[in-house]
């Protein structure tokens, strides 16, 4: 066979396999390159999937789901292995490598192992132990190799007592006690994940609050809820000055002078590009100081035939984006009239204990561009499904234009959220407004409904500030101002 193909992947995960099945779709001929002895990338077998499945076993074995529920306070097994604790988390993992390895073969895609190097604008040389060097063609190359995390500076990642997001899964045994240094959102889900099994577990975060990126009544309220319902410390706007193995523990020194001791440091600050080695640089690819490949609008790089998607060009490093990612850069590299652009509207979830999703504009990020909003809230707490449920904590907060009612932005924090964004996202991607909500038919009893009463909250808000002082500027108008 021929070692000339339309169209280069190098990579298997997420975007990797869907950019694949797109061009293969149109009728391209496709090999897809891959170093790992199976398909999926960090997706698959170190982040997304796993991390998500190991939530469900800990809500699980932990009861937490069950709690103050039914009367009974649930504990975890006290003799759980990590072999119960692991057992789900592979079976879909290994269930993902089966369902991709069918939509390549479906799609007609040739599959190369081995560690590929980009020698010339349309040539990849790859390497496999054992093997003889072999020099594939193609018309075009697309780069989805992913990220990795960022390593800890004076100590190493030992899989043991220093652990990252990719050998935390390796672990023997459930420590008695974690600290989780970055309140990301990896480090969140991880955090929450092993308190629930009723790991001690401290989280250490150099930035003011947890999830900085989102709502900050977003992240005030998971601290809040780790702190009383899962036990966990929250350090904040603190840096950790050290990192040392002591015997079989580890002590984190941080910047206040204190010190923290702990059976597991899970290093979780950031993530780097999976470029090195690719040889992008030598051919005049731009990449930054964190290894992400710099892209336009269609993804394409500073080379013509060369493309880049998903977490190697960095935000929003979601496997969501990524897919859609891959998708538009073949489509562009062939000139297929069919997926042109990605959508500006992107649900953002993240799997902690509660669950947060958003989507849109937050309050924060308003107010620094002037634009007037006004807010809705809904509490679980009035939500029939949510006492149902036994999360009276939850809530939905809703930012809408105050002249239109054009929905804005939405936040979510509680169970279901991560489902429920999508509504949000499909009314913000039509440019609907408030009034879908007002005038929709929700189940009864749902948590969708929550959508209902906080789009009457923000219209009773909006009134009521009208009525005091006619042609008042709503409380959005009054913080954009002040900003």
């Amino acid at each position: 066979m021929s070692d000339h193909f339309d169209l280069i992947v190098i990579g298997a995960g997420p975007g990797g396999e869907k950019g694949a099945a797109q061009a293969a779709y149109f009728g391209k001929r496709v090999c897809i390159i891959e170093r790992a002895p199976k398909p999926g990338g960090a997706a698959v077998n170190t982040g997304t999937i796993p991390s998500k499945t190991l939530r469900e076993t800990a809500l699980y074995f932990s009861g937490l789901r069950q709690r103050g529920l039914y009367g009974v306070d649930l504990r975890v097994k006290h003799d759980i292995t990590i072999s119960d604790f692991m057992f789900r988390e592979r079976a879909v993992v290994e269930a993902s490598w089966s369902l991709i390895d069918e939509n390549l073969k479906r799609h007609h895609v040739t599959v190369v192992q081995g560690s590929a190097k980009v020698v010339g604008p349309k040539t990849v040389e790859v390497t496999r132990f054992g093997k003889d060097v072999r020099e594939i063609t193609g018309d075009a190359i697309l780069v989805a190799t992913g990220s990795h995390p960022q390593q800890p500076k004076g100590v190493a990642v030992d899989g043991t007592i220093i652990v990252d997001s990719d050998s935390l899964l390796t672990l023997q045994k459930i420590p008695g006690r974690m600290v989780v240094i970055g309140g990301g959102v990896i480090g969140c889900e991880y955090a929450c994940i092993f308190a629930a099994l009723g790991v001690k577990v401290t989280i250490v975060n150099s930035k003011a609050r947890l999830l900085a990126h989102l709502d900050a009544e977003v992240g005030e309220a998971l601290r809040r809820q780790i702190t009383a319902r899962l036990g966990i410390s929250v350090q904040v706007d603190v840096e950790v000055t050290e990192i040392a193995v002591e015997g079989e523990h580890a002590r984190v020194n941080l910047s206040d002078v204190s010190s923290i001791y702990s059976d597991v440091v899970l290093f979780s600050a950031g993530r780097v590009g999976n470029t090195e080695g690719l040889g992008l640089e030598e051919l005049g690819v731009k990449c930054n100081q964190r290894g992400y490949v710099q892209v336009d609008k269609n993804y394409r790089t500073a080379v013509p035939s060369i493309y880049a998607a998903g977490d190697v060009i960095g935000f929003p490093a979601l496997a969501s984006t990524a897919m859609e990612q891959a998708r538009v850069a073949v489509c562009h590299a062939f000139d297929l009239r069919y997926k042109q652009q990605v959508s500006p509207v992107l649900p953002y979830g993240v799997w902690t204990i509660p669950e947060i999703a958003t989507v849109g504009e937050t309050e924060d990020a308003l107010i620094t561009k002037g634009v007037a909003y006004e807010v809705g809230r809904s509490s679980y707490r009035i939500n029939p499904r949510g006492q149902i449920l036994g999360d009276t904590d939850g809530f939905l907060k809703l930012l809408f234009d105050p002249d239109d009612q054009r929905v804005l932005g939405v936040s979510i924090v509680g169970e279901g959220a991560c489902e429920l964004v999508h509504l949000a996202a499909s009314v913000m991607t039509f440019g609907g407004t408030i009034d879908y909500f007002i005038q929709g038919v929700f189940n009864f009893p749902a948590l969708s409904d929550a959508y209902k009463y906080a789009a009457y909250d923000g219209l009773q808000a909006l009134a009521r500030r009208r009525a005091r002082i006619p042609g008042l500027p709503s409380t959005g108008e009054q913080r954009a101002v002040k900003t």
